[in-house]
């Protein structure tokens, strides 16, 4: 049976600075829709982290940068279509989205922008903290229904969950729910709850004492209940916080990508250039994202 449940509405829209009507020409290659204007779409786990960015590049340049969510595969679908220059995605693109792009004559090119952590979160209200990841896959395949099988009290487990065009959908599922297994056919429990976009999970967990949900870890608020997360039973379990997923012991963290129609140039790579310098990847920290490896220095001879 088709999951039919629907929770929240609308996308989320963030622009910068005199970011005002340049939302009707089509991006070239490499450069911008206008020269002057940047348009990008995609990941909701990012749009935040984006307006960050386009805000301050855009009181710095007076360049006009516009961000709007919608989900990854929204992201991509749009570079895919000549309607935005940069598509930020929260997944990997597909070989058979490569191979459109190469179908239109560009190869995307790929930036990790910065790292991010999948927060498992529940209401305050609720006794269970750790959980593993064989617990969450069997929570959100619907195999574990009821919260005192896991530490909580008796009461029945509500799913929420991002919806399917989602990339943090796709990778809680690729990663927790199918173990990064490329022969699993696990999917979401039918009973699970589809959302929109990470605030609505948000806001839901805050006031449902039965509800668990995931988001990047940038949306947490002190109105919510951080899971720790172990690999094993045997631990140990961590909460998703910066240090912990560039140690590691955070098992549920991704790479954040850009998504370029082939080489950037003009404003588009100025942008790129910000984002990936000093004062980008210190919003990245700012916006509660963990910044990108830095390449080492080459040593001394």
């Amino acid at each position: 049976m088709n999951r039919t449940w629907i929770i929240g509405a609308g996308v989320v829209v963030a622009t910068g600075a005199v970011a005002l009507m340049a939302g009707c020409a089509r991006p070239t290659e490499g450069g911008s829709a206008s020269g002057q204007s940047i348009q990008i779409k995609g990941s909701d786990t990012m749009v935040n982290l984006g307006q960050a960015w386009a805000e301050t590049f855009g009181a710095k340049t007076g360049i006009q940068v516009m961000v709007t969510g919608g989900g990854s595969g929204t992201g991509i679908a749009a570079l895919l279509s000549g309607t935005c220059d940069i598509a930020e995605s929260s997944r990997k693109m597909e070989d058979k989205e490569i191979t459109e792009a190469q179908a239109k004559s560009f190869t995307p090119k790929e930036y990790m922008v910065a790292l991010d952590g999948i927060a498992v979160v529940v209401n305050p209200q609720n006794p269970a903290s750790n959980l593993t990841l064989d617990q969450l896959a069997d929570i959100f395949t619907g195999r574990i229904t009821n919260w005192r099988e896991v530490g909580g009290r008796d009461a029945v487990i509500v799913l929420l969950s991002r919806e399917v065009n989602s990339g943090t959908h796709v990778y809680f599922k690729e990663h927790v729910l199918r173990k990064g297994k490329k022969d699993s056919q696990e999917e979401f429990a039918d009973s699970a709850l589809l959302s929109p976009s990470s605030q609505t999970i948000a806001d839901e967990v805050a006031q449902n004492d039965k509800a668990i949900g995931y988001f990047g870890m940038g949306y947490r608020n002190d109105r919510l209940k951080l899971v720790a997360v172990a690999k094993t039973a045997a631990g140990p379990y961590a909460d998703p916080t910066a240090a912990n997923v560039v140690n590691g012991t955070y098992p549920i963290s991704r790479p954040l990508m850009f998504y370029t129609k082939g080489e950037p140039s003009g404003t588009v790579k100025e942008y790129l250039d910000f984002v990936l310098g000093p004062e980008g990847q210190r919003l990245v920290e700012e916006q509660d994202f963990v910044p990108r490896p830095m390449p080492e220095a080459p040593q001394g001879g």
